[in-house]
This record gives structure tokens, C-alpha cells and sequence, in this order.
């Protein structure tokens, strides 16, 4: 388990989120961890504190389809661009 999804599921937890059996598969949607429009920008705001990468409006919707791992594989590709390293 990569870093960022561990940090993820760690802030889903403090967020109340049930995320017992949560892993890099786990769907952010109805089917997985169940985020709304609200949880998903909270979210987005502890990953830019903690990474110092940017999320954007327009990068909402996008998210919230996404499994843990393809959010971390995300976050990363940000960092790297963060960092001055090609993606």
C-alpha cells in the first residue's frame, strides 16, 4: 500500500468514514467509501496540506469516480510536477 492511499485512508477515518476494509481498490462512489461533493473537496483539502499539491474545481466531479489507488497514483503524478520532475 502506497503512502498516499495509507494517508487517505487514515483521513477518511478521522472524517467518520468506515474504511475498515478499505484498500487501493476501494471506490470513492456509492459503492466503496460513499463520499458526497462535500467530503471529497474536504478530502481533496487534507491531501493539499499534507502533499502540497492543488486540486481544482474542476477536478471534483472526476475524483469522486475514482478508486483509492488511482487517487494515489494522482496525488503522485501532482507531486512529481510539485517537484520539478517530469511525470
Amino acid at each position: 500500500m502506497s503512502d498516499v492511499v495509507a494517508f487517505t485512508i487514515e483521513a477518511l477515518r478521522q472524517m467518520n468514514f468506515d474504511v475498515d476494509d478499505a484498500d487501493s481498490g476501494t471506490v470513492f462512489g456509492p459503492a466503496g467509501v460513499d463520499l458526497d461533493s462535500l467530503a471529497v473537496a474536504e478530502l481533496a483539502l487534507r491531501v493539499e496540506d499534507a502533499y502540497g499539491v492543488k486540486f481544482g474545481e474542476e477536478d471534483m466531479e472526476r475524483l469522486t469516480v475514482m478508486t483509492l489507488g488511482e487517487f494515489a497514483t494522482e496525488v503522485e503524478s501532482r507531486l512529481r510536477l510539485v517537484d520539478g520532475a517530469p511525470a
